[in-house]
């Protein structure tokens, strides 16, 4: 088992040397689908939990962990998939694209950048308009890496953001919409 100051790409392939990379899919699509509930997440399927968190003590709560929590497993589910991949893990992410917790939105943001996820571009839309800025921004990376032309609107609606770092980030996403479109975009809003 990975030790608990590794870094999440070296937990992760500790657990898929240990159990088999389809084997750790599984329990992320699982955990990320809900499928394992979180009560069981830290009940009768902890090792799971232990395995792609490298902790025995995911979060460092105390027993119980207080349900409010739970969308952490979630969080970290998702974030085995920025290291390892399976096409069928879309489906989870589509799923995931909708959770109510939005730090496991913005992992499926940086999935959809990372993978140019196309299919899940319109259920990131909303996290444009966001409350917090990281998660417009990473929203923004994730329609200019995977969105088409429709998506471009969405994007300039950001260039006057009151954020700095949004307003980058839309500029960015802007430019690279339109080199992997081959098209330009108006930057006016």
């Amino acid at each position: 088992m990975a030790k608990e100051r590794d870094a999440p790409r070296e937990i992760v392939r500790a657990a898929c040397a240990e159990y088999g990379e389809d084997t750790v899919i599984d329990w992320c699509v699982a955990f990320l689908t809900e499928e394992i509930s979180g009560e069981d997440a830290y009940g009768s399927e902890l090792p799971k939990l232990v395995a792609i968190t490298g902790s025995p003590n995911p979060g460092g709560w105390s027993a119980p962990v207080d349900p409010v929590n739970y969308y952490w497993i979630r969080v970290w589910a998702a974030r085995v998939f920025l290291y390892v991949w399976r096409d069928d893990v879309v489906d989870a992410l589509q799923v995931a694209a909708r959770d109510p917790a939005w730090r496991v939105r913005e992992h499926v943001a940086r999935l959809t950048a990372q993978r140019e996820l196309g299919q899940l571009v319109d259920a990131l839309l909303p996290d444009l308009e966001h409350e917090l800025p990281r998660v417009r921004s990473t929203a923004a990376r994730a329609v200019g890496a995977a969105g088409e032309a429709e998506h471009a609107e969405a994007l300039q609606q950001l260039l006057d953001d009151p954020e700095l770092t949004v307003r980058v980030a839309a500029e960015k996403a802007l430019a690279r919409l339109e080199k992997r479109l081959d098209r330009s975009f108006d930057r006016q809003t």
